[in-house]
């Protein structure tokens, strides 16, 4: 009994600190290996002056396959790091560390090892914070909790912003904050729509750029966030800039390869993919941007031609569909829960003709517990187009039009749903004006566009045709 009472308190101790056992990162089972994948990649090829967060990290992924003792080793490297690049500070930035190998040891049966970094946390706390507890509120530990939770993917992503946030109401001018906080707002700009206004984002990036104007990593996001908001020649500068400077150079290529491809120069993005995958020849998001480059050539072909290949632009549509579908099923079985890649997947089998495989990836992402709002609009609106133009199924369309239109989140493919259900009710109405659900249709979308005046007559005319339908149908049955 007093092993399980000494267990019990060691593990409460446990709970008080500051790291990646407590963080409660969100991860799905599925996602550990691609996890792995990307945060081998940042230790070989990003060129930072933060990297004793992503050994600690990488220390806790391989305690989640189960490999302890390389998650030992990968903390001892974490350890190492700290003394070359942060000596000044080396007591607070190693509160995490100590907090992973006091949990690792926990798991292995070493209470005894445990207890030996729990006091080492506890003294620096009392140290550094007067503190007699086993956590320290400091601007460095949000900012480490950040990292965590930004490396871990989307769910986190929102956590990960207020953490930067705290961290950056004590220090402003802090470059690793800022650089932090900026990656932030930037992704989740993308993962989530609208997180901040496209302004406020660029602002950020300014600031981190300012903080830090040797990141080439960080000039290559803000030249595709000043792309986005139709500023590409001043974006081009900041792209070119950072190709020439030399490091973090794979993460460059990414990143100019989304440039070039937006910008409508599929050539020069493909150029740069294929010498980032022969650098990361597993990369997710690499096998994806190929596969856009590849649809965007498609569709290019298609209106080349107004939408009629054929001879060697058909063979070569066909090729084309073949390379994009086998760089968007690769991004699927290495991250089963990218869900982006499974839309353009199920878009490449819809363009090969091979309607079941299409059916069968909408379905798969209509069933993941993980879409956020966002997601489940785009699913809805481009398995909505599926069903209207291929299974040719006007009610089924209308459902997921229906339902992409009442998640609340203004996206495109929310107008684009608004727009395809008008269209829909209308055709209908014309060949039945008498068509209640139509009617009441387009009540809804005048609805939704806050056209209450519209909406009501639409309503009041629906509500007319009920009696007149329900004496047609008694006097049918009295027949």
């Amino acid at each position: 009994m007093s092993n399980n009472a000494d267990g019990d308190q060691l593990k409460d101790k446990l709970e008080q600190l500051r790291c990646h056992f407590t963080w409660e990162l969100v991860i799905e089972d599925t996602e550990i290996a691609d996890l792995e994948n990307r945060v081998l990649e940042q230790i070989e090829f990003l060129d930072t002056k933060y990297n004793v967060g992503i050994y600690t990290l990488l220390a806790y992924v391989k305690h989640l396959r189960g490999q302890n003792e390389e998650a030992l080793k990968s903390l001892k490297e974490a350890e190492d790091l700290t003394q070359q690049e942060h000596d000044n500070q080396s007591d607070v930035r190693s509160l995490v560390t100590w907090g992973n190998y006091a949990w690792l040891h926990y798991h292995m049966g070493r209470h005894a090892e445990a207890q030996i970094y729990l006091d080492e946390v506890k003294n620096t706390c009392r140290k550094l914070a007067n503190s007699s507890s086993y956590r320290i509120e400091c601007p460095q530990m949000d900012c480490e909790e950040g990292w965590a939770l930004l490396k871990c993917g989307g769910e986190n992503y929102e956590r990960a912003k207020v953490c930067f946030e705290k961290a950056l109401e004590v220090d402003p001018e802090n470059p690793e904050f800022s650089t932090g906080y900026a990656i932030t707002v930037y992704r989740l700009q993308a993962f989530n729509k609208p997180a901040k206004s496209t302004e406020a984002v660029l602002n950020t990036l300014k600031q981190a750029v300012r903080l830090n104007p040797e990141d080439a990593y960080m000039k290559s996001l803000l030249a595709l966030q000043l792309q986005g908001v139709r500023q590409e020649a001043q974006g081009e500068k900041y792209i070119k800039e950072a190709l020439t400077d030399g490091s973090s150079k794979i993460y460059v290529f990414r990143h100019a390869a989304k440039f070039y491809r937006k910008k409508g120069s599929t050539r020069e993005a493909l150029q740069f993919l294929k010498l980032a995958l022969k650098a990361t020849p597993s990369s997710v998001c690499l096998h994806h941007q190929m596969g856009l480059c590849y649809k965007l050539q498609m569709i290019r072909i298609k209106r080349a031609t107004n939408g009629q290949p054929k001879g060697q632009d058909k063979e070569n549509i066909n090729r084309i569909i073949q390379s994009a579908i086998s760089h968007f099923e690769f991004a699927v079985q290495q991250k089963p829960t990218f869900e982006f890649a499974y839309i353009d997947l199920a878009e490449m089998y819809t363009e090969a003709g091979d309607h079941q495989k299409a059916e069968d990836v909408y379905q798969k992402v209509l069933c993941m517990e993980s879409l956020n709002k966002y997601m489940l609009q785009q699913v809805h609106f481009h398995y909505g187009q599926f069903l209207e133009f291929q299974k040719k199924s006007e009610v089924d369309a209308i459902s997921h039009y229906l339902k992409a239109v009442k998640i609340e989140n203004a996206s495109l493919n929310r107008d684009k749903s608004i727009y395809s259900l008008k269209k829909l009710a209308l055709k209908k109405l014309q060949r039945d004006a008498s068509d209640i659900e139509s009617l009441y249709i387009l009540g809804f979308i005048h609805k939704v566009k806050g056209e209450m005046n519209e909406a009501l007559e639409y309503y009041e005319q629906a509500l007319r045709l009920v009696p007149v339908l329900e004496n047609s149908v008694l006097v049918t049955h009295r027949h």
